[in-house]
């Protein structure tokens, strides 16, 4: 029997993995936004719905919902080694970023440079096709 890691009750050994999901409302939009253009590993699910490859392991399950309602916050962040050259290289594929002007303000690009103000991270968010917020995050982890 797997032992669970130091300091985690047993409870944790239960779960074998997991997955994040959301709605759009146009499958086959998505599949171009997804795998066209952002070029992430997508294929064919059951009952018209979609699986994405998360590049750092696992999967995103995407399904179609006729009175799909985008959520307010980010469902979706893809990690990158360079904020600013990620947007660059989006924004060239026709991918718009988001701006904002509160609490966030981001640049005229769309990066919120979080590190500059001791906050963390540097981020920008866009929209999928069907409204939903993802980003593109800095890894500070290397």
């Amino acid at each position: 029997m797997t032992q669970p890691a130091k300091g985690r009750s047993e409870k944790a050994v239960l779960f074998t993995g997991g997955f994040s999901s959301f709605s759009v409302n146009d499958i086959s939009k998505a599949k171009q936004f997804y795998g066209d253009t952002l070029g992430l590993d997508v294929a064919d699910e059951q009952e018209g719905a979609l699986r994405l490859e998360n590049p750092s392991g696992g999967f995103l399950f995407l399904y179609p919902k006729e009175d799909h309602k985008p959520a307010t916050f980010t469902v979706f962040n893809l990690q990158v080694d360079d904020v600013s050259n990620a947007v660059d290289d989006l924004a060239n594929r026709g991918i718009e970023f988001l701006q904002y002007d509160d609490a966030i303000k981001t640049d005229e690009k769309g990066i919120f440079w979080g590190l500059k103000d001791g906050h963390s991270p540097n981020i920008a968010w866009f929209e999928d096709p069907a409204g939903n917020i993802l980003s593109v995050i800095e890894d500070q982890s290397g």
